[in-house]
């Protein structure tokens, strides 16, 4: 290769190494700016005086009614923690042994031609946009499941959390599979050897390998299931709460956001409110998604010591 060709080749590597730089910095500069609008929007319930005369941080967790614009204001925070956690358990109650499931399948037992019609199809799910995914759920998935199972109340969590179980499944199963491909064919090999099944390889022996990222995997779906707005306000219910019965109506924090923000007073109490059910959000989803890469990160760092 002449020294133009090589300097030209130089030239083109460093142009693409400082965009994907500058790229992953400008991506991490704007979340930090984002959680700083967001907390500033917040501080105004700890510090301002007028903000609070009207709520405190005390009334976030006091009573079990989030009911802002009546005449006596309660914005307790729990209807909407418990609803969003309602939610997100029946989602991934639904979700996890679906895409856990299809991701062992699709890597232990398919074949080539099957693999490659699965993982596309599977991923699919992810291109669909929640608020299709919501519309369904409230037309047709709502009256079904009430018409199959008696069910009185027609939107309630369950109805949101199996809708956003399709919505969590890709995630899941995305993650979950890199970790099972991930596990060294040594393992497999040996438990064959010694006269296991397939399925008993699959799962008494990859399966556990893979723990630490399939368990990276489900919590990674829980952080995308806590995020989810428009499937939950759609079919959920929108109603905030306090019962632990999943067949009641519900609403979460995200749906209780997007509800009420586009006409809450500038500067309210409500406002800033809202704004702090966002910090809350931010967050948990924060840990969630951290937890999840440490554990994926080490079950990575744990099978490549192994091949070593």
């Amino acid at each position: 290769m002449s020294l133009k060709k090589r300097r030209f080749k130089y030239l083109g590597e460093s142009l693409i190494e400082g965009n994907i730089k500058i790229t992953a910095t400008f991506a991490i500069v704007v979340v930090f700016l984002i959680f700083i609008f967001i907390m500033r929007e917040s501080l105004p319930i700890f510090f301002n005086g007028e903000v609070r005369q009207e709520i405190t941080f005390g009334k976030l967790f006091k009573g079990t009614a989030w009911q802002p614009v009546s005449d006596n204001p309660r914005f307790s925070l729990w209807p909407i923690i418990l609803g969003s956690l309602k939610v997100t358990l029946i989602a991934l109650f639904f979700a996890v042994p679906v895409a856990i499931g299809a991701a062992l399948y699709s890597s232990e037992f398919a074949g080539r031609r099957l693999k490659e019609f699965i993982k596309p199809a599977v991923e699919l799910l992810a291109g669909i946009p929640s608020v299709v995914l919501g519309f369904f759920a409230l037309m047709v998935m709502a009256s079904f499941l009430k018409n199959i199972f008696g069910w009185e109340i027609r939107l309630n969590a369950v109805n949101a959390g199996i809708a956003l179980g399709f919505a969590v499944i890709p995630s899941i199963y995305s993650l979950a599979e890199d970790a099972i491909n991930a596990v060294p064919r040594s393992f497999r090999e040996a438990a064959l050897g010694l006269g296991a099944s397939p399925w008993q390889t699959a799962v008494k022996v990859v399966l556990p390998a893979a723990l630490p990222g399939v368990s990276a995997a489900v919590l990674f779906g829980m952080g995308r299931a806590v995020g989810e707005t428009m499937v939950v306000l759609m079919a959920a219910g929108n109603a905030p709460l306090f019962s632990f019965n999943p067949l009641n109506s519900t609403r979460t924090m995200t749906a209780t956001i997007a509800a009420e923000l586009g006409e809450v007073v500038f500067g309210s109490g409500h406002y800033h409110a809202l704004f702090f059910i966002g910090l809350v959000l931010f967050l948990v989803t924060f840990v969630i998604n951290m937890t999840s890469w440490a554990l994926f990160d080490g079950l990575m760092s744990k099978l490549y010591g192994s091949k070593k």
